[in-house]
């Protein structure tokens, strides 16, 4: 299975000066194998360490920063000479042993011929709880779920992802179909890395689904295990609560649906909690679609969406049948699956600032703007094939950006100030000119 993040550790590796790598993601989005996959590509020795539930590791660091020392204990436990010019230290769920957190300044400053990768699921909690970061002394990379390219790859069809990479839009519509076959199967399997690699074996939409369930089986572990006892409860009603929310026609996020009378306050430390994760993503209101977007950031008013749309179809309890019906997919849950990919596959993209915008009474909202660092994008994704568009026409006439975007499943087309980008043409919206 081919990974996109793997190029990042290539260029890592290349690197004179480079600097611990921390990769970071929710569970089982294949953090492991892709550390796993680089060193045994890229170097002649990978040494693996677990720091889960690992006394003795936690121990070597418990004592004082000394490397040599600390290197020492890692060959010992290890049983593998670490020569730093051909071995590649793997330190998974790092989290697990803060001083090790707190090491990883001083193989930077006294020891940075040593090449190590990190990863932590929970690595946003250990750091809210008070873990001490080298700040300034770590690189980091972020992944996710599989996007829909890494996807159309895994299922064989690299081909197709070549056609829309190099901007052929004219071929590819003539592969469409393809396309939205392949895209009703992410839709339903997502882009989790054990449900796409047995679904690309087997095509068993059944046990895809149990794969799912056991997903998020050990999410809701998690939050047992991980979090403070008095707010599971909560986590719980938050996280459930989200496909809920997603289908509604205005899909701002709204405590009191979480439960009659709930506040902000009382969730606030939940949602965190979540976010810090990896398993939410939170996307705001911005009140003026300008430059930069975050300075116009409305901090009460955002959409949640979660890690993968496979796990989102598997609460929502989609069926298989549905994949069959035209495009009805497509319509299920008022576009909250529609919404949810797009996010994901957005998320998966370097340099973008995602927001979305409502006018002040509410009547026009565009689904999410972007900011790309030079321009602000209005993007409207609709369901299927319905192609009205008055709020994007609205925002169109009074802020008059270089380009905007429909994304549907459509074929691609320029209309003077509106292009119509296909859902499964998403990832090429970073090379898209004005």
């Amino acid at each position: 299975m081919y990974r996109t993040a793997i190029e990042d550790l290539y260029k890592w590796k290349a690197k004179i000066n480079k600097k611990p790598l921390i990769i970071r993601g929710a569970r089982q989005v294949g953090k492991t194998w892709l550390m796993k996959e680089f060193g045994g590509d890229s170097f002649e020795k990978t040494v693996y360490i677990n720091f889960d539930n690992n006394q003795p590791i936690k121990h070597l660091f418990s004592f004082d920063f000394d490397i040599k020392r600390i290197v020492t204990g890692l060959e010992l436990y290890s049983g593998h000479k670490i020569n730093p010019i051909n071995t590649l230290l793997i330190f998974d769920e790092i989290q697990e042993v803060p001083k090790a957190l707190t090491a990883l300044k001083y193989f930077n400053e006294d020891a940075s011929e040593y090449q190590i990768i990190c990863a932590g699921s929970l690595l946003g909690v250990a750091l809210r709880q008070g873990t001490s970061f080298p700040v300034g002394k770590v690189e980091f990379l972020d992944l996710y779920p599989l996007s829909f390219s890494e996807f159309l790859m895994a299922m064989g069809n690299g081909q197709y992802v070549e056609l829309l990479e190099k901007g052929d839009f004219g071929l590819a519509t003539t592969f469409k179909q393809t396309y939205i076959e392949m895209l009703k199967y992410y839709y339903y399997v997502g882009g989790m890395p054990e449900a796409v690699r047995y679904f690309s074996e087997t095509r068993d939409f059944i046990e895809v689904r149990e794969i799912q369930q056991r997903i998020l089986d050990a999410y809701e572990q998690d939050f047992s295990k991980h979090a403070p006892n008095e707010v599971v409860p909560r986590i719980r009603m938050l996280w459930n609560s989200i496909p809920g929310q997603l289908t509604k026609e205005n899909k701002k996020f709204i405590y009191g649906l979480i439960k009659e009378g709930a506040r902000a306050r009382e969730y606030e430390q939940s949602m965190l909690w979540l976010i810090d994760c990896g398993l939410v993503h939170k996307v705001h209101r911005v009140n003026a679609p300008s430059l930069p977007l975050k300075a116009y950031e409305d901090l009460k008013a955002f959409k949640l969406f979660i890690v993968d749309i496979g796990l989102l179809s598997c609460m929502v309890r989609l069926h298989q049948e549905v994949l069959l019906n035209g495009n009805e997919l497509f319509r299920e849950f008022k576009g909250a699956l529609t919404e949810q990919y797009f996010l994901q596959q957005l998320k998966t993209l370097k340099g973008l600032e995602i927001y979305y915008w409502t006018n002040d009474r509410g009547s026009a909202e565009i689904d999410f703007l972007i900011d790309n660092g030079n321009a602000v994008i209005p993007v409207e994704v609709k369901a299927e094939t319905n192609l009205k568009a008055k709020s994007l026409k609205m925002y169109y006439e009074k802020f008059q950006p270089k380009l905007s975007i429909r994304s549907s499943m459509t074929d691609y087309k320029r209309e003077g100030w509106l292009l119509n980008l296909p859902l499964y043409a998403i990832n090429s919206i970073n090379t898209l000119s004005p």
